[in-house]
């Protein structure tokens, strides 16, 4: 009997700080965008790949808990890379709808580190304005690494890298062929419950 109550003890003890924990918890939704410069990897192409400038935009969540967040978004991404080779100069324009899922540490004024998975899947894949879609994985898994800023009102800050760990190419003139993206973003937070930035 003594077991028991203290079971039930331990267990409406634990419940209220979770309870307490999740009611200053703050959670947020809102939508994002912002510029990528992406260059793919490779270590046998017959070139070399330069960067290309492009744009992502979507929407994101976030649940924070004191000084952790977690953040997953979906956001279209353009992506891919200049290459240029000793018979010309190409354009390659691949375009990825990107579900990265990150750990946001908070230290002082909204400024966090953030880290995660992220889990890409390829709709376009153009050399030159010639469909290449089907020689290329269609999906993705990098690395995104980055700071951000949570301001008062609801604007966000972001600069990231995401880093490709999986190969998206298995031809044999381009193995081991990677994405790698510096992304820069603006978001704002369309709803917003419980305190917190």
């Amino acid at each position: 009997m003594k077991n028991v109550r203290s079971l039930i003890l331990t267990l409406v003890i634990a419940l209220a700080c979770a309870g307490s924990a999740f009611a200053q918890a703050q959670v947020a939704i809102g939508v994002k965008g912002g510029l990528n410069f992406a260059k793919l990897d490779g270590t046998s192409v017959d070139g070399t790949f330069k960067s290309r400038t492009g744009y992502h935009f979507g929407a994101f969540g976030l649940i924070k808990l004191s000084k952790i967040g977690i953040q997953p978004e979906i956001l279209f991404s353009q992506q891919g890379s200049k290459i240029k080779t000793n018979t010309g100069d190409f354009d390659a324009n691949f375009s990825y709808i990107n579900i990265p899922v990150l750990i946001k540490l908070y230290t002082v004024a909204g400024i966090n580190l953030q880290a995660g998975p992220q889990f890409g899947f390829l709709s376009r894949a153009e050399i030159d304005d010639n469909d290449v879609k089907d020689s290329f994985k269609k999906s993705d898994v990098s690395l995104a690494l980055g700071a951000g800023w949570d301001l008062p009102f609801g604007l966000t800050l972001d600069a990231r890298y995401n880093l490709g760990l999986s190969k998206i190419d298995d031809t044999s003139t381009a193995d081991k062929v990677k994405n790698q993206v510096w992304q820069v973003s603006v978001g704002y937070k369309l709803i917003k419950l419980g305190g917190g930035n």
